[in-house]
């Protein structure tokens, strides 16, 4: 049998205020509960408003049966995200300032459980303040097992921060558009894709890095071989999502003992099928799985 990892995500809860309504996201919300429905055991470490948006949070991850133990609630506001998207379904974001997460506090409770989970989750939106730098310091001093997703939001992020983040990552998964910014961050530009990872991997000393490619697919570089996925075909509704449930089922796939082909596999199918669909949190059943699976035969 294989594995059940205990993963802790760490970063921002926030309500995407899309075309067709509102909806609960945040990646690294979005990871956990992708992660929670494949029976991991996971929680997140974050903070939401004690306003209405706050208590809509609390209850819908009740009603997933999703652990809130270390939700903190906080005087900022709940936050809350306007997403456009243009014709093509792909999603572009205007992120309130000053909301909740941004003032996540590692409190005792929180870093004991960073201390027993197999792995930490988090990415770079979360880190765009300096209270939140100074918390996550005490906290990723006590993981085990790293995961990085990088999730650039410009005007969001520091450059110098995310290559520190990646240095102390042991795993790292970013998109194309992202490959490209870090190459020439790290002075590692190659002639091909697969040159380039091995590099990135090489300057940042890290074993796991995951490039996603949109509809190619996406390449993986895990203890010095690389991997290659093609993508899924897929009508794609909205692409909010699509990524934190690749990454879920890649880091799933990994801790619990999978091969890293079955875990990429995996990873493309959720990902096109949660981009084929409204909204980050969308319902995927492993029956609709196995079938786009089968299909690729």
């Amino acid at each position: 049998m294989s594995k059940i990892p205990h993963i802790v995500c760490y970063g921002e809860i926030l309500w995407d205020l899309l075309p067709e309504g509102e909806q609960l996201g945040g990646a690294p919300l979005n990871v956990a509960l992708r992660l929670h429905s494949f029976g991991a055991k996971t929680t997140i470490i974050s903070a939401i408003g004690k306003d209405s948006y706050g208590r809509s949070t609390m209850q819908f991850l009740n009603n997933k049966a999703f652990p809130t133990t270390y939700v903190q609630k906080t005087k900022f506001p709940t936050g809350k995200v306007d997403v456009t998207l243009d014709a093509t379904g792909s999603a572009s974001y205007i992120i309130k300032e000053n909301a909740a997460w941004d003032h996540i506090e590692a409190t005792p409770e929180a870093i004991e459980e960073v201390k027993k989970a197999d792995a930490f989750v988090f990415g770079s939106l979360a880190l765009r303040g300096d209270y939140n730098q100074e918390q996550f310091e005490t906290l990723v001093a006590e993981a085990k097992y790293t995961v990085f997703d990088l999730n650039l939001r410009h005007p969001h992020y520091d450059i110098d921060i995310i290559g520190s983040l990646m240095e102390i990552a042991d795993c790292i998964k970013l998109n194309d558009e992202e490959l490209e910014l870090i190459v020439i961050l790290l002075g590692v530009e190659k002639e091909s894709l697969e040159e380039e990872l091995k590099a990135v991997a090489k300057a940042t000393n890290t074993e796991t890095i995951c490039v996603t490619l949109g509809a190619d697919g996406a390449m993986l570089f895990h203890k010095g071989k690389i991997y290659t996925q093609v993508g899924y075909p897929t009508k794609v509704v909205d692409t909010v999502g699509a990524g934190d449930s690749f990454l879920a089922a890649l880091i799933f796939g990994l801790l619990s003992e999978q091969t890293p082909e079955d875990s990429i596999q995996v990873a493309a199918a959720i990902g096109s099928l949660v981009a084929g669909k409204a909204g980050a949190n969308a319902v995927v059943t492993n029956d609709e799985i196995d079938d786009l699976l089968d299909d690729s035969y």
